[in-house]
């Protein structure tokens, strides 16, 4: 059962979101006990992931603002800029961060101290994403049913699925 095709997509933003936090709050919680600078690190990299998810359900806001007479045709594109910006913070900051990281930790390498904080933070994670994800691949699939000639999922010359389900879904799993 599938919501609203506009709800559907606010739905899965939220559970990306809501699973973003999560994982924050795992990785936060692990480099408190451990003290591990890589953790926390890595638990500002689940905020900023959850800030790109703000800025997907920004996006969609603006983009349901009616016409004007400046724009005659609407909104409804502005969520395409938006989804360009978390694209652009995803891997334009993503990428400075890990390579500062990495070049830190090669000049003053870390050692391991206990292994079994990072498995349990591992498991939340995984367990927190493929919940988001199977929301995700919930509302394209119920998005999808009934179009595209019989097919499961529609091709591209098809009508799409709302753009925010394709941007969470195939990051999710990552």
């Amino acid at each position: 059962m599938s919501a609203t095709k506009q709800g559907g997509a606010n739905f899965v933003v939220i559970a990306a979101l809501f699973a973003n936090l999560g994982i924050a709050l795992a990785k936060f919680v692990a480099a408190a006990i451990t003290g591990s600078s890589a953790m926390l690190t890595e638990g500002f990299h689940s905020v900023v992931d959850s800030f790109n998810q703000l800025l997907l359900l920004y996006g969609q806001h603006r983009g349901r603002r009616p016409p004007d007479e400046a724009h005659p045709f609407g909104y409804g594109r502005e969520l395409y800029f938006w989804s360009f910006v978390v694209a652009i913070l995803i891997f334009g900051v993503g990428a400075g961060v890990s390579i500062y990281e990495g070049w830190v930790h090669i000049l003053e390498p870390e050692p391991l101290h206990d292994p079994l904080v990072n498995y349990i933070v591992l498991g939340v994670s995984f367990a927190l994403e493929g919940g988001s994800w199977f929301v995700a691949v919930r509302e394209f699939a119920a998005a999808n049913r009934g179009k595209a000639g019989g097919r499961r999922y529609a091709s591209p010359r098809t009508r799409r699925a709302s753009s925010c389900c394709s941007r969470i879904r195939p990051q999710s799993p990552a």
